[in-house]
Parts: structure tokens; C-alpha cells; sequence
């Protein structure tokens, strides 16, 4: 993959959506942990806190991006992605008044790495999958969203509870990351070398969760009104 070609820039662009749908409860976690905190401390904390976040999560993602090359488990990172994406689209967000603060300036920055790698399982795979092997895309991918989750997380939440499209959006382009893993993987090149079929796929996988996660929203809207 070329850099800067359009490859790139739409793998480029398909990271830092993913980083930014997944990781938005990861920036409120930071802010948690580091809440019983002096305020002189609390920066420090959130900036090492993220900086040791980032670090593991980097070696997870280049980790997956490497285990990925082996035959079979694009498939499976593939379909399990599917799932990610549809339960993106459902979920609700979650409350993090349980996360413990930190009481000490170490205590609050291992409370951040630990609870950031934790949520992060998922964000790792989807990158990994959407960097189709080049190692620059992850870093790029970080470097361009990591500050914006964790300075502007609330903003981007605020963005998503009024503009719902957003995450139907990111919904897609993971729904988009699973299908290619999966036409891309290569024990199926054999059936993927057709066109017609191989885009099918790729539609289909779109439609199908896109589809799903708006009748379950519907559905547990009109559940709510009933009630």
C-alpha cells in the first residue's frame, strides 16, 4: 500500500473512525480514575496514564496485525468483528461511577493503562484490521485520534447522542473492516477472485448489520414508549 494513495488514506480515514466510535467511553474511564486526584496531579496522571495506554495498546494492535497473517484467523477476526459492529450499534453506553480512583498519583495512572487495555479489546482487533498489515497506519491512526478522545470525548459523545448518524457511520465502516478481512483471507481466495461474488459479500455484511442495528433500536425504542 502506497503512502498517501487512496488505498491509504481510506484505510488511514476507516482508523481513525473505529479509534474514535470505540474509544469514546476509554477517555471518561481517564477522567475517572484520575478524579480523587490534586488538581496539580490529575494532568500529570491523564497524560502518563494515556501515554502508557497508547503504548500497550500500539504492541496489542502490531501483535494482532501480525497474528492475523495466519491462515484462518482473518476469518474468524472477520466474523468476530461483525459482532463488534452490531453491538456498537445497540449497546448503550455504559456508567463509570464503579471505576475505582486512583488515590495516589501511580495508583491512578496503572487504573487508566489497566482499564484502558481492557476496553480496548476490540478497538485493537478492528484496527489491526482495517491496517491491512502496514504498522505506519496503527501509529498514524493513534497519533491522529488518540488526543481527540481524550480531550474531546465529552464533546464527541454530546456530538453522538444528537447527531445518531455518527455512529451508524462508524457501525459501517467496521461492518466494512470485517467483510474485507474475511474476502480478504486467504484460504477463500479461490471463491474471492470473483468479483461479483466477492463485493456481494462485502455489500451484504454492510446491509445485514446496519439493517439488524436499526430494527433492534427500533424495536427497543418503541419498547421504551410502551412502558
Amino acid at each position: 500500500m502506497e503512502w498517501f494513495s487512496l488505498d491509504f488514506l481510506i484505510a488511514l480515514f476507516s482508523i481513525v473512525i473505529i479509534d474514535l466510535v470505540l474509544a469514546g467511553d476509554n477517555a471518561i474511564v481517564i477522567g475517572m480514575a484520575a478524579r480523587n486526584l490534586p488538581k496539580h496531579q490529575q494532568k500529570q496522571a491523564i497524560l502518563w496514564g494515556t501515554a502508557g495506554a497508547i503504548a500497550v495498546r500500539s504492541l496489542a494492535t502490531i501483535f494482532v496485525v501480525w497474528i492475523l497473517k495466519i491462515p484462518g484467523l482473518l476469518l474468524i477476526g472477520g466474523i468476530l468483528l461483525i459482532w463488534i459492529a452490531y453491538k456498537l450499534l445497540v449497546e448503550k453506553k455504559g456508567e463509570h461511577d464503579s471505576v475505582q480512583a486512583g488515590t495516589t498519583l501511580g495508583s491512578a495512572i496503572r487504573t487508566i493503562i489497566i482499564a484502558d487495555t481492557v476496553m480496548s479489546l476490540d478497538n485493537v482487533l478492528a484496527v489491526a484490521g482495517a491496517a491491512h498489515g502496514n504498522f505506519i497506519l496503527v501509529i498514524l491512526g493513534l497519533l491522529i485520534s488518540v488526543p481527540i478522545i481524550v480531550w474531546g470525548s465529552r464533546l464527541f459523545i454530546k456530538l453522538v447522542d444528537r447527531f445518531p448518524v455518527i455512529i451508524y457511520l462508524g457501525g459501517g465502516v467496521l461492518a466494512w473492516t470485517s467483510a474485507k478481512m474475511i474476502t480478504d483471507e486467504k484460504l477463500l481466495q479461490q471463491w474471492m477472485d470473483e468479483p461479483l461474488l466477492k463485493w456481494g459479500i462485502i455489500v451484504l455484511i454492510i446491509a445485514g448489520v446496519l439493517a439488524a442495528g436499526s430494527m433492534k433500536n427500533r424495536k427497543s425504542a418503541a419498547t421504551e414508549d410502551a412502558a
